[in-house]
């Protein structure tokens, strides 16, 4: 028998507007659910478990990065939005999802915690499923991150990479230090805060690697005629004892020496000499720590020169997420 439940536009479109789904797909499950709303709610969600399943093997590569700090500026969240294409993570409609995941998952430290958290009467797990079928792509939670501390700012890269940074106090002008230091989060992809955080046994081992590869290519610029790159002895200033450092003053000296420059210019001289030394040996701590990484506005100073200008403040933590 024919169903002759009579489904108006004003039903369709407060599904719609609940669940994100196109008219028809609402109407349709308006009619199946008899005009009853709950149950239509019920009839989308099945239908995005179903998709949900059949794409359950797919790569949700794509998406937006999100960053949110709550009202007092001391706590902040980082979070990736995971979607199957490029098209989808651009959308008005996938956006606003993504933010308003955002919103909700400041009341949360784990990304169990937020995947179990209200989100419209059902769970933020069961709105993922249910905007996988409205969407027809995979959607997951691909990064969840949390600071907190006395300040915490942040910056979002065209909604594909967000970072959050706490510091230690709220001195004057935090916003612009807080932004400035997210940004450089953002851009050059620190993973740890200082060179003091490295694990020996993992300076070691990238030191023979780094090592290995400058050597092995070296072979092929010896082998060209071309001018061949300086091997390092370290890679980091966790290796720089204090007699590492007076080793390095001696030889340096002894360069002048033979270089034949008077002794008394020897002080003007040296401490550039060591700048350079301490540069070409600490590529590591430059690469991945906060820090010790050339700050992106003044390349002539690093982050931690940058903060310390701002006065009694430091950088107690950083979190990065990135769409891909």
């Amino acid at each position: 028998m024919e169903n002759t439940v009579k489904i108006t536009a004003a039903e369709v479109n407060k599904l719609r507007k609940a669940t994100g789904a196109g008219m028809m797909d609402c109407k349709k499950a308006l009619v199946e659910a008899g005009g009853d709303f709950d149950k239509a709610i019920e009839v989308l969600r099945k239908k995005g478990q179903k998709v949900a399943a059949k794409r359950a093997d797919r790569e949700s590569s794509e998406g937006a990065a999100v960053a949110k700090i709550n009202a007092d500026n001391t706590k902040g969240i980082a979070l990736v939005l995971g979607c199957e294409t490029d098209f989808v993570g651009k959308n008005e409609n996938f956006l606003k999802l993504a933010s308003d995941f955002g919103d909700i998952a400041l009341n949360y430290t784990t990304k169990e915690e937020f995947l179990a958290a209200d989100f419209g009467g059902m769970t933020v797990a069961d709105k993922l499923v249910e905007q996988t079928g409205v969407i027809g792509e995979k959607l997951d939670i691909n990064a969840f991150e949390v600071v907190e501390a006395a300040y915490v700012g942040s910056y979002v890269h065209i909604n594909k990479i967000a970072a959050v940074v706490g510091f230690s106090a709220k001195v004057d002008n935090i916003e612009t230090l807080a932004k400035d230091v997210a940004m450089q989060v953002a851009s050059m992809g620190a993973t740890t805060l200082s060179y003091k955080d490295f694990d020996p046994a993992y300076v070691a081992s990238e030191t023979e690697a780094r090592i290995a590869a400058i050597e092995k290519e070296n072979e092929e610029l010896a082998r060209l005629g071309k001018t061949l790159k300086n091997v390092p002895k370290y890679i980091s200033m966790s290796q720089l004892t204090d007699a590492v450092l007076a080793q390095a003053e001696e030889d340096a000296k002894a360069e002048l020496k033979a270089e034949g420059k008077p002794e008394q210019i020897w002080d003007r001289i040296l401490p550039g000499k060591m700048d350079r030394f301490i540069s070409d040996n600490t590529t590591l701590d430059k690469e991945q720590c906060l820090l010790d990484q050339s700050f992106i506005k003044d390349e002539k100073s690093n982050v931690a020169k940058y903060v310390s200008s701002y006065g009694e403040v430091e950088v107690t933590g950083f979190k990065r997420a990135t769409v891909g």
